[in-house]
């Protein structure tokens, strides 16, 4: 798939360079047309099958004469400008791939299909992060994993689905779009999903692509197990990662119970605590009560992963048999990022490859 991008405007040294931008960074995804004659441009909209139409603020378009299969959006100068007459926009002076993305969003918006997007063959490996004892930083050692897996050359993609979790506390990007605009699209079941996923993941600096949190947290609380497991199978099938890293709300409801079944691992976390460890110990021991009706057990998939551990106050769960992968130290007075360089460089990751 390549969208027809075609873009009306009077600098011409600037539409040069975003020419050369598009052509060195994404040949393979858009086929750029210039115009600086508003006339010349209009006409080529329908000649041409253009899909998306970006033009200077300078130009009065009528809206009316665009085709009605071509998205449209003004190209601005300024940041900070939402709408010119009920119309979007897209800031000219940012990065090549934030106007990509934007692109990107616009076409799948007005897309009806998906012609030519190549899914994958399911090889990506889903780790769920999830742990009946809280507080012990399961959502730290889920983003220290995505880490590490980037870090050894895998396209990890760190997906938050807890209800009032956030991604943007370990990882930040620029981008304009967020786990709101991706689950409103997958309720709406538009069949270019995956464009809109590919709109809306950004990448942080490690590298590890994610999602920013939704605009409230109501909106993630309209994300019913169903749509949870779809929206897994849709990141899962659309080839762009290696891993997902799954940072999930505990649960062992039948509707949960579908998405861990579809994990390669899943991760608990304990500190090792008396408190913790009752939890975990419960936890498990209902899962394996649950497990008794059914062709295989979930519990036989969970790993358990000792976080803030400490030789004096802490011990090691007994009295069932859940395989550890290690542990790791508690950090004092350490920020966030530092936390999350020291456990991302740790080895027990290897087990969850």
């Amino acid at each position: 798939m390549r969208i027809k991008l075609a873009i009306l405007e009077n600098d011409r040294s600037y539409l040069d360079r975003i020419i050369a931008f598009f052509n060195n960074r994404y040949a393979d995804k858009v086929e750029v047309y210039s115009f600086s004659d508003q006339s010349v441009a209009m006409s080529t909209l329908e000649t041409s099958k253009i899909d998306v139409f970006l033009a200077g603020e300078s130009y009065d378009i009528v809206i009316s004469d665009i085709p009605k299969r071509c998205g449209f959006a003004y190209f601005v100068d300024s940041q900070g400008i939402e709408t010119i007459k009920d119309q979007p926009v897209i800031c000219k002076y940012q990065s090549i791939d934030l106007i990509y993305k934007q692109i990107l969003a616009i076409y799948s918006d007005i897309s009806s299909h998906m012609t030519g997007v190549k899914l994958g063959d399911d090889n990506c490996k889903l780790v769920v992060f999830s742990s009946p004892a809280g507080g012990v930083g399961t959502s730290s050692l889920a983003a220290s994993c995505s880490i590490y897996h980037t870090v050894k050359g895998h396209r990890t993609l760190y997906l938050n689905l807890e209800k009032f979790g956030s991604s943007d506390v370990f990882f930040s990007a620029e981008g304009s779009f967020d786990m709101t605009d991706l689950i409103f699209a997958l309720k709406s079941r538009k069949s270019n999903f995956i464009l809109k996923l590919e709109s809306c993941v950004k990448k942080d600096i490690h590298g590890v692509s994610f999602f920013s949190h939704a605009k409230t947290a109501l909106d993630m609380l309209e994300l019913n197990a169903e749509e949870t497991l779809q929206l897994i199978n849709e990141i899962k099938m659309s080839g762009f990662f290696d891993y997902i890293i799954a940072d999930m709300d505990f649960d062992i409801s039948k509707e949960a119970m579908k998405v861990l079944k579809m994990a390669d691992f899943i991760v608990w976390v304990s500190d090792g605590s008396d408190a913790s460890n009752t939890k975990v110990f419960r936890a498990y021991k209902a899962l394996e009560i649950l497990s008794q009706s059914q062709d295989f057990s979930i519990a036989k998939r969970i790993k358990i992963l000792y976080n803030k551990f400490s030789s004096q106050t802490s011990n090691k769960i007994e009295g069932i048999e859940l395989d550890s992968i290690g542990g790791a130290p508690r950090y004092d007075r350490a920020s966030t990022q530092q936390v999350l360089d020291q456990l991302s460089g740790m080895r027990f990751f290897d087990t969850l490859m």
